[in-house]
């Protein structure tokens, strides 16, 4: 399928492993420009290589976005790169783990800044050009924490339902100008992270979930990339689960 946006240019955060990867690389499959970053070198020089290997068009940075300052210089060193930046995707790793009895509320404010104020940043950044080019995307990932908390994620859970907040606001106010923005909102997905938690054996995670299985990567990614598309151009302030039916609100 043909999403309509080769030639574009795109800033992945957080994208030298995992989702951030996996959407990186759907992108660059679609013929998009992709500037991806991460913190370990060793590790981003294997995703660049990687992108680079099937055909991508791809430069890496390096760059810390858990800090709304990271978050901000990582566009900018993109369109430095790159050029102006069509899309964007928001994406951080997230805060520690642990319930309320466990933090002081001096945890929140490194949390609100690792998963709402870099996503901000990122958007201030890239959106004011977007809307003077009358085009762009905003596809932000976040969790399926936001529409049902996950238990002892305390901090995650509160800084994502902001940012969810934030780009569903963003969105109402750039839709005119040609810029949609949107959130994906990941469940359980078989990521080097997620084997860390529960082995390399999924088999009794994805038993939980209704389709019977952990989410593929790649699929994932192509949900990202689809969103960034022309044919999606008529969705804004959306914000997707994609977690094989984990979430069983209505909402």
């Amino acid at each position: 399928m043909d999403l309509g946006i080769g030639g574009r240019r795109a800033a992945v955060a957080a994208s030298s492993s995992g989702l951030g990867l996996a959407a990186a690389r759907a992108l660059a499959a679609a013929g998009v420009r992709v500037a991806v970053c991460g913190r370990d070198p060793d590790r981003l020089d294997a995703a660049v290589a990687s992108l680079a290997a099937a055909g991508g068009d791809v430069v890496g940075l390096r760059a810390d976005v858990s800090t709304a300052a990271g978050a901000a210089d990582f566009v900018r060193n993109a369109e430095e790169a790159c050029g102006e930046i069509d899309i964007l995707v928001p994406n951080a790793g997230g805060p520690p783990p642990g319930g309320f009895d466990r933090f002081d509320i001096e945890a929140y404010g490194p949390a609100l800044e690792q998963n709402l104020l870099s996503t901000v940043a990122m958007c201030r950044a890239a959106v004011p050009g977007m809307r003077t080019r009358g085009w762009g995307r905003v596809v932000a990932i976040t969790s399926i924490s936001v529409r049902q908390p996950i238990d002892g994620l305390i901090l995650s859970n509160t800084a994502r339902a902001g940012a969810t907040g934030f780009l569903k606001t963003l969105a109402i106010e750039v839709a005119p100008d040609g810029v949609t923005v949107n959130s994906v909102q990941p469940g359980s997905h078989a990521t080097d992270r997620l084997r860390s938690i529960h082995g390399d054996d999924l088999t009794g995670l994805g038993a939980t979930i209704p389709v019977g299985e952990v989410g593929r990567a790649e699929d994932f990614g192509a949900v990202v990339a689809f969103l960034c598309s022309e044919s999606a151009r008529f969705i804004t302030g959306a914000a997707l689960p994609v977690d094989g039916g984990a979430h069983r609100g209505l909402q």
